[in-house]
């Protein structure tokens, strides 16, 4: 006869517990150390460096350079005296090789291996016991356990848990390369972000050199660090002061330019805009954005039209920012309205001039955050005036040698900077 206390059908029965619970207290953190990656952007952007134990994904676009910097990150642990496995199920281990050679990753504590299966390679771990563990990529990986394609959704869930373990009972630092898809998420179930310690995004345009990468989830650090990047035919190398790369040099002042400081995180970037007008050849006006919203630029060409005066509606307008940035922020809409004023009646703005801020439908300058420290590192980079919203003086002190104007509105800056109200005197209409 069956016990009554025995547990009714399809519930789980308690265990014996191995090990008792403890006050958090006397819990040894030894385990959970953070070591410095040798990459110090990639530093900044996880918090400090890698915990042992974590397991970081990082996804992006392809040819976005994701395999370059985790053999460039393999090759600094190695060099630290870390043993590095470095996993690779997308190139052979050839192709890695002549990377490795290329960028000078060649370390003997960095070993290599080509493989696509899941029991071999946590085979490889076994045999190498490995301090950090580099896989590029968990899509390509598949477990026989599992009667379906590698990278489909149970696959990729199955080949992460199993990793995950391993990293978790060795005290073994994993970095996963994840695949996106076309709208930019990360491909495979959402369950392998929750899963994962620490997220991380890959972003640039394959047509320019500047690499971002910041993190949208962070069990050991903050969520608002980006880290800059170059990536170029020799490797890839941080950029601790990006900023000139997203300003041109002028000899002389150039009407429909204008700089602007935007907040990346907690860094601040200077960065320029520069717009052109110019008399259309149809019937339909082009708008043409490139690093800039499109929409928000639309806009902005309206409040320019009717808040002060410009006449817009038969020119072509072409609003670009320099070196590949995309400024996706409020902050630069006052940079915006200036530049493609300055471009509509074919005036600079003085040298050295900088603005921020975001331009409401009425006509009204807003506020935006982190003013002080984008006044600060402008002033940093010599820059000597700024066109800012009103009470930032109050909110941060002007830098020393920097002149700050506070403008309530767009036809107060336009005034300003000595822009007459555009298509008043009818030099472009």
């Amino acid at each position: 006869m069956e016990a009554a206390s025995a547990a009714p059908a399809g519930v789980t029965k308690a265990r014996a517990v191995g090990v008792k619970a403890q006050p958090i207290a006397e819990v040894a953190a030894d385990n959970a150390q953070t070591w410095s990656t040798g990459v110090e952007e990639l530093d900044r952007v996880l918090g400090g460096g890698i915990v042992s134990g974590a397991v970081v994904l990082l996804a992006g676009e392809p040819g976005v350079g994701k395999s370059t910097l985790l053999l460039d990150v393999a090759s600094k642990a190695a060099q630290q005296t870390r043993t590095v496995l470095y996993v690779t199920g997308e190139e052979s281990a050839s192709q890695v090789r002549l990377r490795a050679e290329r960028i000078g990753a060649l370390r003997p504590r960095l070993l290599l291996t080509a493989e696509t299966d899941l029991s071999t390679v946590l085979g490889h771990v076994e045999d190498v016991q490995p301090d950090l563990l580099v896989v590029d990529s968990v899509q390509t990986i598949a477990s026989d356990a599992v009667e379906s394609s590698a990278g489909s959704v149970s696959q990729v869930r199955e080949v992460a848990a199993s990793l995950i373990r391993v990293a978790k009972e060795r005290g073994m630092a994993t970095l996963l390369v994840g695949h996106v898809t076309k709208d930019g998420s990360i491909a495979g179930p959402r369950v392998l972000e929750h899963l994962v310690d620490v997220v991380c995004q890959f972003e640039g345009d394959r047509h320019s050199r500047l690499r971002l990468v910041r993190a949208v989830k962070n069990r050991y650090g903050p969520t608002d660090e980006v880290g800059c990047f170059d990536l170029s035919e020799v490797g890839i190398v941080g950029l601790t002061d990006p900023s000139g790369l997203f300003v041109s040099q002028h000899a002389q002042p150039v009407p429909g330019t204008c700089v602007t400081v935007t907040l990346e995180g907690r860094r601040p970037l200077v960065s320029e805009v520069q717009a052109l007008v110019a008399p259309t050849a149809g019937s339909n006006p082009r708008r043409a954005t490139s690093g800039l919203d499109n929409s928000r630029v639309s806009m902005i060409l309206a409040v320019l039209e009717r808040r002060a005066g410009a006449r817009l509606a038969n020119n072509d307008v072409y609003v670009s920012t320099v070196g590949g940035v995309r400024i996706a922020e409020p902050s630069c809409d006052l940079a915006v309205a200036l530049a493609v004023a300055g471009a509509a009646i074919d005036r600079p703005l003085a040298p050295g001039t900088i603005a921020v801020g975001e331009v409401g439908l009425a006509g009204e300058v807003r506020p935006v955050a982190g003013v002080g420290r984008r006044l600060a590192e402008a002033a940093r980079l010599g820059f000597t005036s700024a066109f800012v919203p009103v009470g930032t003086r109050d909110a941060a002190p002007a830098p020393e040698g920097m002149v700050v104007y506070e403008v309530p509105d767009v036809l107060t800056a336009l005034s300003r900077a000595t822009f007459p109200l555009v298509g008043s005197r009818g030099e472009r209409g």
